[in-house]
């Protein structure tokens, strides 16, 4: 099992791969395929980190440094606002690129930072490494599988409400006004 701290680099090594990935793309489908997965990562990853790692840092770090893990709150509370707004947006809209560009930069940023100061300081302190990185391993597994559950809602969701009635014929529309106009006068 590897530690904690290999496993938050890993997870940042991912996003910063579909960045990159989404630069290079110029198809729409794929645009929306790396988005999709880059939000979906973000999101079980900012998870993570607020539900488990980040507390074990902060009930042992020193008071001087709690405004580090202010900070890296702060900066997934931004990340989740240009999430939310790009969950309903689609390549073609407007500032499509530019708002999934400028959430790569803020990420990228927040990974500099927690990967300069954050994880050096939690391979410092006497965290039970492997025992958060199962927590952690046995957690992502749970969410996967709801994100998944949650995507499938949504796509039965959108294809239900996408759907249309047969198109009727004009005979068929004609006796409908008929039986109309018959029930008004009866």
């Amino acid at each position: 099992m590897p530690e904690v701290t290999e496993m938050l680099r890993e997870d940042h090594q991912k996003v910063k791969d579909l960045f990159e990935e989404f630069e290079n793309a110029e198809e729409a489908d794929d645009k929306l395929r790396i988005v999709r997965t880059a939000l979906m990562e973000l999101e079980i990853h900012a998870a993570l980190e607020e539900e488990i790692f980040y507390p074990a840092v902060r009930a042992q770090i020193e008071e001087d440094d709690e405004h580090i893990m202010d900070e890296a709150l702060e900066e997934h509370h931004v990340a989740k606002l240009i999430m939310r707004e790009l969950q309903n947006m689609k390549p073609g809209d407007e500032r499509f690129d530019a708002k999934f560009k400028v959430l790569a930069e803020s990420v990228k940023h927040h990974i500099e930072e927690e990967e300069s100061e954050i994880l050096p300081k939690a391979e410092e302190l006497d965290l039970d490494q492997e025992r958060l990185a199962e927590e952690m391993t046995e957690r992502k597994q749970e969410l996967q599988q709801q994100t998944q559950a949650d995507g499938r809602r949504r796509t039965s969701r959108s294809i239900a409400a996408g759907r249309r009635p047969p198109a009727r014929s004009k005979a068929s529309s004609k006796k409908s006004e008929s039986n109309t106009k018959h029930r008004k006068s009866a």
